[in-house]
């Protein structure tokens, strides 16, 4: 049996299984090298296995809202291990289906793998030889320099554990604790979130993060922000986290402490140096076709780039572009300015495109309207806790450039931003669109 290949493809997440699908169509020889389980972070130990917790969350904020409707419901009561177990029900089919798929697209290695040259790669004492390797790896928590940081779950144990702890502390502020905060604290858990920045969730607009903030502190999660953590400690079977905030020392004591600072490309252990692979110990050198600046038979796609934003539609999106560039040569760049994205708590935090500090820092003229939908038709109907939103409009070409919402199916209308965005459609053929009335789409013409 020959171990040269066309393609190594390491990893077998979203962004392997996209350059597979373009390479395995063109009849190239494809070697696939797993670690773990196919399929990846996000469908076996992160967003799809996460949204079944978040539904969780959703049905208990609709049972709050019940009296709203007059109503008259008992207090719920989450049984956290048959939510494990549904959850685990749900996705364990992925792994086995996935390695399937991976079988029919090319040879399967099961190992760690880690450069021994420019153009092979070394399996657990198996070397691979490739025209062309692909570091699709994806991502891993960050590790955070703290004293007892050993003592910290990730969100896999979250994702596990078939016991509801009675209190949580998310390290980091970040999406990881801002979506698992919502569904422990509407469960139940007492939830802290101490975050090192000024504000929680620092990519995103300032202003729907002060939004969706103020609804996690309505549901009782105490949120500290310009944080320093000191040590995490074992204390009487509980674990005290031990910070400064204003000037002061102060603890908190919890069941469990989270790693909530997000996470980072998985490459350290590929000995980058040895396949002539430029990279800063994180970050791997890449030029506009996602190839590796010092070796041009290795290109970087999804979680393990660090150029891009960590989600499952760009890992595919980046990996079919690589994998047409491995068959047609470079010919085409990854196209970032409209990728919407969700943050799960409940209600959601959705975005896309530009901020409106990012706007102003590219010089845009633009028409910035926000709004509270509380109090309009659509959010009183619902008894929406929160519903916000910001659209942002340039002013010279009539073309949305941004939008950020919270609440208000946000999650579902951002989509229709993006397709805008996308299309070229501007606010003003918005507004002229009809649209099927009373409902929340029906009001995305009034957010601009």
């Amino acid at each position: 049996m020959s171990n040269k290949f066309d393609i190594v493809i390491i990893g077998g997440g979203n962004a392997g299984f996209g350059v597979s699908a373009v390479a395995s169509e063109a009849g190239k020889t494809i070697a696939f090298v797993e670690e773990w389980d196919f399929g990846g972070t996000c469908p076996n130990r992160g967003c799809t296995p996460k949204k079944v917790l978040v539904a969780a969350a959703h049905a208990l904020y609709e049972i709050e809202l019940a009296s709203v409707h007059g109503i008259n419901v008992g207090e719920p009561k989450l049984d956290w291990a048959k939510l494990i177990d549904r959850e685990k029900d749900m996705i364990d089919f992925i792994p086995d289906a996935m390695a399937g798929v991976a079988e029919k697209r090319g040879q399967v290695f099961r190992g760690h793998a880690k450069f021994v040259g420019p153009n092979s790669i070394d399996v657990d004492g198996t070397v691979l030889e490739a025209d062309n390797i692909v570091i699709a790896t994806g991502s891993k928590p960050r590790a955070l320099p703290i004293p007892g940081a050993e003592l910290m779950i990730t969100s896999d144990e979250v994702l596990s554990e078939r016991e509801q702890p009675k209190s949580v502390v998310f390290v980091g502020g970040g999406v990881i604790a801002m979506e698992f905060s919502h569904v422990y604290a509407r469960a139940g858990t007492d939830v802290t979130i101490l975050e090192a920045l000024p504000q929680l969730l620092p990519r995103l607009d300032a202003d729907a993060v002060t939004a969706i903030q103020g609804e996690t502190e309505r549901i009782g999660v105490n949120v500290k922000t310009g944080v320093k953590v000191n040590e995490i400690r074992e204390d009487n079977g509980q674990l005290t986290v031990e910070y400064e905030h204003d000037g002061k020392t102060q603890t908190v004591s919890a069941e469990r402490v989270v790693n909530g600072a997000g996470r980072v490309a998985n490459v350290d252990t590929l000995d980058l140096d040895a396949g002539n692979v430029n990279h800063d110990g994180v970050a791997v050198d890449v030029d506009a076709y996602l190839r590796s600046t010092s070796n041009p038979s290795v290109w970087v796609c999804g979680d393990a780039l660090v150029t891009s934003p960590q989600l499952s539609p760009l890992a595919t999106y980046e990996g079919r572009i690589v994998g047409k560039n491995i068959v047609e040569g470079p010919v085409e760049m990854p196209e970032y300015a409209v990728v919407p994205n969700c943050v799960y708590t409940v209600p959601a935090l959705a975005s896309v495109g530009l901020t409106e500090a990012e706007a102003k820092e590219q010089g845009l003229k633009v028409n910035a309207t926000t709004n509270d939908m509380t109090g309009w038709f659509s959010g009183k109907a619902y008894g929406e806790t929160v519903a916000w939103s910001k659209v942002l409009i340039d002013e010279d070409t009539d073309q949305i450039v941004g939008a950020q919402m919270v609440g208000h199916s946000g999650e579902e209308l951002i989509q229709l931003f993006a397709f805008a965005m996308t299309h070229g459609i501007t606010a003003s053929q918005i507004k002229n669109t009809p649209t099927a009335f009373p409902t929340f789409a029906s009001d995305v013409k009034n957010l601009f």
